[in-house]
């Protein structure tokens, strides 16, 4: 069973995995959870290495409370900020997963002093600003409730709240000053996410030390085994010291 972090009432789920640093910290996508394949991958690739690593859901996701509908970008960012601080100690990895790139950045803007380095899986900053038309927008603005079919089966709901706090949170328009080692995973026929999303990401950061490792023919998920390898080299090459 996972534990339980109290965040002002919400109560968080995660798996802490004791190690040596830096520790790494695993952000799940939109409405995805901690038990997914790259997260899963992640961890096992940890204990080979003898690595801290942290996972979590966020509220009303996977074996976390409460209700989906609630959440929004800003009180998932919240729950990742109190869970770093609250469960790991020294310098820290961060590896975002779609909307979980996005909250990666956010921490590593705010915890600079601590992140070491960041890798995006199909890093998804600012799309609430991009991934929706402006008549869709009007409606989030005016208040509406999207629901529509998602792609992965289900449906892919997008409430007013998420939508306006994720406008309040975009990086893209502006300077992103994160210093630390930055990569970028990004499949090429990503449909959900525009490649292009990772170029714009890739010039908005202000570090030197930025690559994007683009990977033929790889949808958004990047959950295949020959994607998931190539994001797990991207974290050892990372975790490599330099000559």
């Amino acid at each position: 069973m996972p534990s339980v972090l109290d965040v002002h009432g919400r109560k968080i789920s995660y798996r802490l995995r004791a190690g040596a640093a830096p520790t790494l910290v695993f952000f799940p996508g939109y409405a995805s959870d901690m038990e997914g394949a790259k997260a899963l991958a992640l961890d096992a690739f940890a204990e080979r290495r003898g690595l801290s690593m942290l996972r979590f859901d966020y509220s009303g996701t996977g074996s976390s409370e409460g209700d989906f509908e609630q959440g929004t970008l800003a009180v998932w960012l919240e729950e990742s900020l109190a869970s770093v601080d609250a469960l790991t100690d020294g310098p820290l990895m961060l590896v975002g997963s779609s909307m979980g790139g996005w909250i990666a950045l956010q921490v590593a803007l705010t915890r600079s002093e601590r992140v070491a380095a960041v890798v995006g899986i199909a890093a998804a900053p600012d799309f609430t600003e991009w991934g929706f038309p402006d008549h869709l927008k009007q409606r989030l603005a005016s208040g509406e409730t999207l629901r529509r079919a998602s792609p992965y089966g289900g449906e892919q709901v997008t409430t007013a709240g998420f939508w306006a706090s994720g406008q309040s949170l975009r990086l893209l328009d502006k300077d992103v000053e994160i210093e630390c080692p930055v990569r970028l995973v990004h499949g090429d026929c990503d449909t959900d996410v525009p490649l292009d999303v990772a170029f714009r990401t890739m010039r908005a950061l202000r570090s030197d030390d930025v690559q994007l490792k683009v990977i033929k023919g790889g949808g958004h998920r990047l959950s295949e085994p020959h994607e998931i390898e190539a994001i797990l080299r991207t974290v050892a090459d990372l975790l490599e010291p330099a000559p």
